[in-house]
């Protein structure tokens, strides 16, 4: 099972991301480290525990927040100061031309249903011969994003992130009720739950049903997986 840390930019600060109420995200209080600057998380995150890959939500871009720029400049440092990370970028892509953008950095970018009208919408902005990760996306009032997202896995790439973000940083534990309607469909794509990982039994419960990852942030701050833990599903 891969482990991915997650790592919430607003305004070029780490964030604390809970239950998706973006309006009062504050600065991360981590006890990885004193700082929220990205670069000093990145490499708090590292020291824990030799993670391959990171994902990275860009909230300005993400909100479309006009009157402050997107982390663009500050992601792309993150890429070449630890070039041997993997990053997955959730930048709120909803144009080619932002796609574009953002594949001027080497990372794997993610498309998440929420930021999509309809489903020609989304097919003119993913690329079928480029590689991109689809987040279906449950917000507080349920699932947004085009319903045939949903109704077919013909237009799913090899990743899928199940994203409940009324669980996100509540640490109350994972929706397995959601991620439990699509356990069928892992046998034919990687599946990477997001949202409300407390500890490793949140972790076996997902390895139990078949869930091939974890994108994990309020835990791992809180030291509630130990490294002797995540060793267990470094595979």
């Amino acid at each position: 099972m891969q482990i991915i840390p997650v790592i919430d930019l607003l305004d070029g600060v780490v964030v604390h991301a809970k239950k998706g109420e973006r309006q009062h995200y504050q600065a991360i209080q981590s006890l990885l480290t004193h700082s929220s600057k990205p670069l000093d998380i990145v490499a708090a995150l590292l020291e824990y525990f030799p993670f391959r890959q990171i994902y990275i939500a860009d909230l300005n871009a993400i909100q479309k927040i006009h009157h402050a720029p997107n982390n663009f400049a500050c992601i792309e440092n993150i890429s070449k100061q630890f070039p041997e990370l993997e990053l997955w970028i959730d930048a709120g892509i909803n144009s080619a031309a932002e796609r574009s953008q953002w594949e001027k950095i080497n990372a794997k970018l993610i498309l998440g249903s929420e930021n999509f009208s309809d489903l020609s919408h989304f097919l003119a902005v993913q690329v079928i011969d480029s590689a991109f990760i689809l987040s279906l996306d449950y917000m507080p009032t349920g699932y947004q994003g085009p319903k045939e997202l949903l109704e077919s896995t013909k237009y799913w790439p090899a990743d899928v992130i199940l994203m409940s973000l009324t669980h996100v940083g509540a640490n109350q534990g994972v929706n397995v009720g959601l991620l439990q309607q699509f356990t069928p469909y892992a046998d034919k794509f990687n599946l990477y739950a997001a949202g409300g990982v407390s500890d490793i039994h949140d972790l076996k419960l997902l390895e139990s049903i078949g869930v091939q990852g974890a994108l994990i942030a309020t835990a791992l701050h809180y030291k509630q997986i130990a490294p002797q833990e995540l060793e267990l599903f470094n595979k």
